[in-house]
């Protein structure tokens, strides 16, 4: 079904521009008035009725084939690739622990110092 109403909306879509760039602008009846040729096959008017007619029935499907493409976008119930992924377990490394705290430091003759700041070595 969405192919049907996405090919009638391509089509009526360069219909529709065709339409717009065949049509006379608004300035055009100017030049006919002071000399220019009359169409007399469509009447004094010349196609001006029966183009705007088509041009608006064109913009009419147009919209429609539009609002319809838009609803069955959103309304679809389509499958995601994604969906027969299998989640992996990754492997966690160990993260050393810096502690916040001075930590005693054993000595050889087996009493514990703390480390002062002398001792911290520089980023120097």
């Amino acid at each position: 079904m969405t192919t049907i109403i996405l090919s009638i909306h391509i089509i009526v879509c360069l219909s529709l521009v065709g339409l717009v760039l065949l049509q006379h602008g608004k300035g055009a009846d100017m030049g006919a008035t002071f000399g220019g040729s009359s169409q007399t096959v469509f009447g004094s008017d010349g196609p001006v009725p029966l183009m705007n007619k088509i041009t608006t029935i064109a913009a009419i499907i147009f919209m429609v084939t539009s609002v319809l493409l838009a609803y069955q976008s959103a309304h679809s119930t389509s499958s995601s690739v994604m969906r027969s992924v299998k989640p992996v377990a990754m492997e966690q490394k160990a993260v050393p622990v810096v502690p916040s705290e001075p930590v005693a430091v054993p000595t050889e003759k087996g009493a514990a110092t703390f480390p002062t700041e002398d001792a911290k070595p520089s980023s120097n």
